[in-house]
Order: structure tokens, then C-alpha cells, then sequence
């Protein structure tokens, strides 16, 4: 069994998943669009993503453009949270992910002995990301 976080934005997809893949150091490896599929969808909407998965390590988030009569809210009580093996690369992740975000928590070494930091990035898309220090 494997969570995959599903995400959607409206009609940004394909720019958060261009962010998502340089910030995170992946790759887009699926996009599919609205004119693409055998749903009907306003002329302006063709070209918004109905699925794209971006993947970075052995992870995938899965993006889409909400329909186009939905909104998208991003206040709630989800996080996606990212552990990180190597500790200079949660500096240089932290940096790029906070890039036109909010940092709600600066990255900095925690009681419980990791280097730890929260953000909403610039989609409104809350992240917490870990670093397990050595003992």
C-alpha cells in the first residue's frame, strides 16, 4: 500500500508542477489536458491539466486543475511533509520551496534532535520538512 497526494489548483497546475519538479529536484513524468480528454471543457480551459503526476525520489504527487466551476481552497488541516536523508539538502529544498511562499516556521535545529521548518509555498500548499540529525 503507497499514499500519493493528489492536489489541485486553479488553473496553475501546470506552473506548480514546474516549481514542484525544479524545487524538489524531479521531473514532470505525466501531463494530460483538458482538450486532451473526452470530457467537454470550455475553449479557455483546454490547455489546464486534468492530470499530471511530478516525481521526485521514489515519491509522486499527483496535480490537476480543478473543474473549472469548482474553487479551490487551500486552509484545512493537511501538510505534506518531506524527510530528507542528507543535511544540506533540506537548507537548499527549504529555500526553493519557500521561493514567493510564507515561512510559518524558519528552518532550524529542533529539541528533538532534527533540523526541522514549515512553509506554505506560493500556491498556498502547506509543507513541513525534516532532517533526522546524526547522535
Amino acid at each position: 500500500m503507497k499514499l500519493t497526494p493528489y492536489i489541485h489548483f486553479q488553473g496553475n497546475a501546470e506552473e506548480a508542477m514546474n516549481f514542484y519538479s525544479e524545487a524538489l529536484g524531479g521531473g514532470i513524468i505525466a501531463i494530460s489536458r483538458y482538450g486532451d480528454s473526452p470530457m467537454p471543457s470550455d475553449e479557455d480551459y483546454k490547455d489546464k491539466v486534468i492530470h499530471g503526476r511530478v516525481q521526485f525520489g521514489d515519491n509522486v504527487i499527483m496535480i490537476s486543475d480543478t473543474f473549472k466551476e469548482n474553487a479551490v481552497n487551500t486552509d484545512g488541516n493537511i501538510q505534506l511533509s518531506i524527510e530528507l536523508a542528507q543535511e544540506g539538502e533540506i537548507d537548499e529544498v527549504f529555500k526553493k520551496m519557500s521561493e514567493g511562499g510564507t515561512v510559518t516556521m524558519e528552518l532550524q535545529n529542533t529539541f528533538w534532535g532534527a533540523r526541522f521548518g514549515m512553509l506554505k509555498d506560493k500556491f498556498g500548499v502547506s509543507w513541513m520538512f525534516n532532517y533526522e540529525m546524526k547522535k
